[in-house]
């Protein structure tokens, strides 16, 4: 796309009687046909090239959380290999294009100039090709894997692993008690005391020679159809904190989307204004407002009677 980019402004360049016109698309084939620019260009496709499996896989409506893990520590693995062994590689890339295209290259041995040029403005140790490759290349790279880190975090990867043993699909293929067991005492130890640990094991002894190996539980599409099914066949009664560990693990979506929507109101919320309130008021504001059903049965008439005792 890059040529034909090039041909269609060159063309209005030079078809465009109107001054004001024709100077927008001479300014905008002068920056396409910068260094900089194809140097940015190129380093977009090969970084979004190797995340685009893993957001195209986040975005299916029926996901494979194993799969998707799986994808994420992949996809951090190449990001890292483009890192460290990439750059001779990518420049030589880069180097052939401009050639092809006639794009001037600048000396990578030079120094780098900013802003205006101006001497007092640069720094004598900066050279073009520590700017591309640190300033440029690595840094957009460690931006990427500081993101994945900051949403994938060690702790929630094991969140969903071990979620995954509950995962009905394939005949309960991931089907696992240890893990379900460690899911329910690291995760959920509010909800289940060491007392209903021991009788969680039991009970998932019990569910796997007899609700596994049932025809109607198999062929399962998702852990909510599974809870339905357990629910309509008694099974929830007999295997009930098999059933309470389902329906927590089922809140995960609907936590994660509120807690995006909680963020989001606090970015509305949260102005130059806001910013000098205490965060702990702010946060307490917060919750009345994604907690709205539960804010709705709150008599306000109570609560300023607390507050004047």
């Amino acid at each position: 796309m890059f040529g034909p980019t090039c041909i269609v402004l060159e063309s209005l360049i030079k078809n465009r009687l109107n001054t004001n016109i024709r100077g927008e698309p001479k300014g905008a084939l002068k920056v396409i046909r910068s260094f900089e620019f194809v140097f940015i260009l190129q380093l977009m496709n090969d970084v979004m090239g190797i995340t685009d499996i893993l957001c195209q896989a986040l975005q299916r409506q029926s996901q494979d959380i194993l799969n998707a893990l799986h994808l994420v520590r992949y996809t951090k693995i190449l990001l890292h290999e483009l890192r460290q062994d990439g750059w001779g590689k990518f420049f030589s890339t880069l180097v052939s294009f401009c050639e092809r295209q006639g794009i001037d290259i600048p000396n990578m041995s030079a120094r780098y100039k900013e802003g205006t040029c101006r001497s007092c403005q640069q720094q004598d140790h900066v050279t073009v090709d520590h700017y591309y490759h640190v300033d440029v290349f690595n840094a957009v790279i460690d931006f990427q894997l500081m993101e994945l880190g900051t949403k994938f975090p060690e702790q929630t990867m094991e969140l969903l692993t071990l979620s995954s043993a509950l995962d009905p699909t394939k005949n309960f293929e991931s089907f696992n008690i240890d893990d379900i067991c460690s899911l329910a005492e690291n995760y959920y130890h509010g909800d289940f005391p060491q007392k209903d640990l021991n009788t969680l094991r039991r009970q998932l002894q019990h569910y796997k020679n007899d609700v596994i190996i049932q025809a109607k539980f198999q062929n399962m599409t998702s852990l909510s159809k599974l809870c339905q099914v357990l629910s309509a066949t008694r099974n929830s009664q007999y295997n009930f904190l098999i059933d309470r560990l389902i329906r927590l693990v089922l809140t995960l979506p609907i936590s994660t989307a509120s807690t995006e929507h909680a963020f989001l109101a606090m970015k509305l919320v949260k102005t130059s204004l806001s910013n000098k309130l205490a965060n702990e008021f702010l946060e307490n504001c917060m919750i009345v407002y994604f907690e709205r059903e539960l804010a709705d049965t709150i008599d306000l008439d109570l609560v300023i009677d607390v507050l004047l005792l």
